[in-house]
């Protein structure tokens, strides 16, 4: 079996998570060059994960000739989210399919952008969502999937909660591109939560309407610390969606109660198999044994979406999570801007080319960023 090559651009923190799950594919894959603005990083990420190639210059890299002929196979796309995009572009048009770190643009105007070169190379994109790769959640959508359809089921979904609550202090965003609108697009709703509501999204399935607040409660940043949303589904479940970065005892949790159980999963970065529980209704005992348990499991990770990136490319199939699904996930973070921003209900395919939170996530303006202005101007 020739191991796959892989290249990872961009090696700050969390290109470690990526070589990491390449090496974790029992040999399917292999990383054989790291690129990075800086050349010198570049140089010690390929020192400490044997990486024989490593350069500051992605042409160089993508027109590498690879020992035993060929070209790559996958690019890992690491740096900070306002180069997604034209890295993205430039490695679809060199032929190299990627591997989106989220967010996958900083706005809807960006990734159908992004949409449109997959369509004209025919090359294509996944976006890293891990945590819906994880056996718990294969399991939750497939009894929710069927929920609904069958007799002794779980039923129909009814209510959730989505919540990510992290604690980031002043020193994470004095980092220069983060807690800004022009690099990371937003604040928790964009790179933190999107995540776990990703998840949600998964197992509910399509979002019809939000309505949702923000707030910069306690951080000196251009974007929110906190947001809030009511979410309906297009199966009627009604959701709230909590993302913060200022919550002390921090958690990322989903609960979703159908009509006869509850399903729940509470962890931090990433879940076990003992991080799900499953609660039949009174009356419904029987189904606590719909609801199975694999101890072996491994933790929800990028080992497990690169698995499954790597047995969808090994059966020439779509890869996991592609770009015009996580395409739903964006439109989400863009309409809960959008809504708590203007105080309006936002329904899904309300945003499109001309919608002020088309182009850039913060559209109209942060009411905050107006009131600064207005004391400014005062003074």
């Amino acid at each position: 079996m020739t191991a796959r090559r892989t290249l990872i651009v961009g090696t700050g923190s969390i290109a470690a998570a990526h070589a990491a799950a390449v090496a974790g594919q029992g040999g399917r894959a292999a990383v054989v060059a790291g690129v990075d603005l800086q050349p010198a990083r570049a140089r010690d990420f390929a020192a400490r994960h044997g990486i024989d190639y490593w350069s500051g210059d992605l042409a160089a890299a993508l027109g590498q000739t690879w020992p035993g002929g060929g070209r790559l196979d996958l690019a890992h796309i690491c740096t900070p989210p306002r180069s997604h995009v034209p890295l993205a572009v430039q490695c679809l048009r060199a032929g190299v399919p990627v591997l989106l770190e989220k967010p996958p643009a900083l706005s809807l105007a960006q990734i159908d952008e992004l949409l449109a070169v997959c369509e004209s190379t025919g090359v294509n994109v996944a976006v890293v969502f891990q945590h819906r790769f994880g056996s718990g959640a294969r399991r939750a959508r497939a009894l929710l999937v069927g929920g609904g359809q069958q007799d002794q089921g779980i039923g129909r979904p009814l209510v959730a909660t989505c919540h990510t609550l992290w604690y980031r202090d002043a020193d994470y965003f004095a980092v220069p591109w983060r807690g800004r609108w022009d690099v990371e697009g937003g604040g928790p709703t964009m790179g933190h939560g999107i995540h776990q509501f990703d998840l949600l999204l998964a197992l509910l399935g399509p979002w019809t309407e939000v309505t949702a607040m923000a707030g910069r409660q306690a951080r000196d940043t251009d974007t929110e610390d906190v947001s809030l949303a009511v979410v309906r589904f297009a199966s009627g479940a009604l959701a709230t969606v909590v993302n913060s970065v200022v919550s002390p005892r921090q958690t990322s949790s989903i609960r979703i109660d159908t009509e006869r159980a509850t399903l729940e999963v509470e962890h931090l970065y990433g879940y076990t198999e003992a991080d799900w529980t499953f609660t039949a209704a009174p009356g419904h005992e029987e189904l606590a044994a719909a609801w199975t348990t694999d101890n072996t499991a491994p933790r929800s990770s990028h080992v497990c979406q690169v698995a499954a990136l790597l047995d969808a490319m090994d059966a020439g199939e779509p890869l996991p999570v592609p770009l015009r699904e996580a395409r739903s996930t964006l439109e989400l973070v863009a309409a809960i801007y959008a809504s708590a921003f203007t105080g309006q209900v936002v329904r899904c395919g309300d945003i499109g080319p001309g919608h002020p939170f088309y182009e850039r996530m913060n559209g109209t303006g942060a009411p905050w960023a107006a009131a600064a202005d207005r004391e400014q101007a005062r003074r």
